[in-house]
């Protein structure tokens, strides 16, 4: 399973902004489609296709969706190291991902437009909600076009992950980190913004064009901005029982390893049940009106990724001073007191509050998060294979996450409001407050087992 090793074409010179930018670029892309889709695009559209059922539709979407998010990339990725086209190993994935990435988005867009709108009856029962959404030609349609989306992405999230490895010098990784970080977040921002606030009114048509011409082109510019070096001979074809073999690592030889693991799924357990639901918490529990509640989740996540930036940029040089278990500890406290703080917010002022006290405290926690994966990892050797099993701990919760949430919030039933032109149905605070309670929980689950972690300060 040996890959002859390749000499990178910047070795031995610095690189220049553009190289920097070109090399980063499709952190941009990527970030920027998963903002407008996480965050406004699926809410709305699955509100519109199943007003009923919106939550545990999204909760099911965001599950077989996190799936192909978990397996794809521990393939892909081999494969990727393995390629020998003329072209590198990276770019020909980046490519082939980015054309079934858009191919997945016209999908969706064919979906919303040509389906039929599911409709349901708000005392339906868990498996009668279940039943109705997985017969129903809309919803399948819906979720394998999104599954297709998903799919086309990891494929070239995957091959694109190990550009950094091969390209930068090792003594530049800190500042193309730091570009990472920094094209990742305005992508996310920029992707909220543009398709809440800029486009909130504009016909779907025009948010999925906006999406897939800001990815083809951003992914290009890496595609053809970057030098790869093609590998010198074919290696050995792999073997994949030994390779999904390797992924195990025993948490009774690396304890410190498994207990990072563990304290990093309750984290992602806890944010993942929140995230799809935003804009439903906005209209259901705030009050907030559904022909402004996009602007509105945009201005949220807007305050949420701007004080993580900040939080995040310090975190790390805290971490260094006073240990990285402190700064978690109090990270994790900041924000499971806030998630549990939601529930009692009556105005977008208060919820805007909570946002950004909930962006710092996540900040915080996502920047020691990766040192702490780093500084626990069993072997330098094979980081990136490790680092792969570390991430399993970000994407496995996403699918048990948001169905099991999407359960507890219908759970609680709805409540109906009769206007002139129709009825509105809102899930009740209730189920709301039950389910934030418990990612408050998770949150400081995530800090309490962390003192289980002996090798790091």
């Amino acid at each position: 399973m040996s890959i002859p090793a390749v000499r990178s074409p910047y070795e031995g010179q610095r690189l220049s902004f553009g190289d920097q930018f070109a090399i980063s670029a499709y952190w941009f892309a990527t970030n920027f489609l998963w903002g407008a889709l996480l965050v406004i695009m699926l809410p709305g559209e699955i509100k519109k296709l199943f007003p009923v059922y919106r939550v545990p539709a999204l909760g099911y979407l965001f599950a077989f969706g996190a799936v192909v998010a978990l397996v794809v990339p521990l393939i892909v990725g081999a494969m990727s190291d393995r390629c020998v086209s003329r072209h590198g190993r990276r770019r020909p994935y980046i490519v082939w991902g980015v054309i079934v990435n858009v191919a997945g988005l016209a999908l969706m867009w064919a979906a919303t437009t040509f389906s039929q709108v599911v409709h349901g009856d708000k005392s339906d029962t868990a498996g009668k909600v279940a039943g109705t959404l997985f017969t129903s030609p809309t919803f399948l349609f819906f979720l394998l076009a999104y599954m297709v989306a998903q799919l086309g992405n990891n494929v070239a999230s995957a091959a694109y992950s190990g550009v950094i490895p091969d390209l930068v010098p090792e003594d530049q990784r800190g500042s193309a980190s730091g570009w990472m970080a920094l094209m990742s977040q305005l992508g996310t921002l920029l992707g909220a913004v543009g398709c809440g606030i800029l486009l909130g009114g504009a016909p779907e048509s025009m948010k999925y064009a906006l999406v897939s011409v800001i990815l083809v082109v951003v992914a290009a510019i890496t595609v053809f901005g970057i030098r790869e070096t093609p590998l010198p001979a074919k290696p050995e074809p792999i073997s994949w029982g030994l390779y999904f073999k390797s992924l195990w690592i025993d948490p009774r030889r690396y304890p410190d390893f498994a207990w990072v693991w563990i304290t990093r799924a309750f984290v992602m357990l806890g944010f993942y049940a929140v995230l799809p639901f935003i804009n439903y918490y906005l209209t259901d529990v705030v009050h907030v009106a559904e022909e402004s509640v996009d602007k509105t989740a945009s201005i949220l996540i807007g305050v949420i990724l701007i004080t993580s930036s900040v939080s995040g940029v310090y975190g790390g040089f805290v971490s260094d001073r006073i240990g990285r278990k402190r700064v978690v500890y109090i990270a994790n406290t900041v924000i499971a007191i806030v998630t549990f703080g939601f529930v009692f917010c009556t105005a977008m002022w208060q919820v805007l509050i909570c946002g950004m006290l909930f962006g710092l405290g996540f900040g915080a926690y996502t920047s020691v998060d990766w040192a702490l994966g780093t500084d626990v990892l069993p072997s330098k050797k094979d980081a990136a294979k490790e680092m792969a099993v570390w991430h399993i701990a970000m994407t496995l919760p996403q699918s048990l996450a948001a169905p099991i949430a999407g359960f507890i919030i219908a759970r609680f039933g709805m409540t109906v409001v009769q206007t002139p032109e129709k009825e509105i149905y809102h899930y009740t605070q209730m189920g709301y407050g039950v389910t934030f309670a418990l990612c408050a929980v998770l949150f400081g689950m995530g800090a309490f087992f962390l003192k289980n972690v002996r090798g790091v300060q």
